[in-house]
């Protein structure tokens, strides 16, 4: 069975509840990879790995483990696009697809924004994390989770 992998250090609370249920319904391996402890329910799918601190410490350690076909959960684009080159499958905490053709241009996307923002732009931030970033979250972790079960 693949492997679920989260970089939880920026994954929102609300996320990591419905990927914490959808692991116990699916008996899907799940881990939370993170610099630091995280509150985690007693489960036989779901545990968490501590790496020590550092920078990309927690994406790294992803890195090292995940396999192809396994899904890592990320808004970081680097480790999706290591993720990726590894054949895994990536999904932001907000249910986007990433591929090896669209993060090409969020990388595009992110590096013109930095500049922007270099140059005194204010460019505001991401959206709050609602009810629709989580629908649309638990969506896409639904078809991967299917698509994953029937590969059993």
């Amino acid at each position: 069975m693949p492997t679920l992998w989260i970089d939880a250090d920026a994954c929102p609370r609300h996320a990591r509840e419905v990927i914490v249920r959808a692991a116990e319904r699916t008996q899907t391996p799940t881990r939370f990879v993170a610099n630091h402890r995280l509150p985690l329910p007693p489960s036989a799918w779901v545990s968490a790995l501590a790496v020590p601190g550092g920078f990309d410490a927690a994406d790294d350690a992803i890195v090292d483990r995940v396999s192809p076909g396994d899904l890592v959960v990320t808004a970081d684009l680097p480790l999706a696009e290591a993720a990726l080159a590894r054949e895994a499958e990536v999904i932001t905490n907000r249910g986007e697809a990433l591929t090896r053709d669209s993060i090409r241009a969020q990388v595009q996307m992110r590096d013109f924004m930095e500049t922007l923002r270099a140059s005194g732009e204010h460019t505001g931030g991401p959206k709050p994390y609602g009810d629709v970033e989580r629908r649309t979250f638990a969506n896409a972790l639904d078809r991967w989770l299917t698509r994953a079960q029937q590969r059993r």
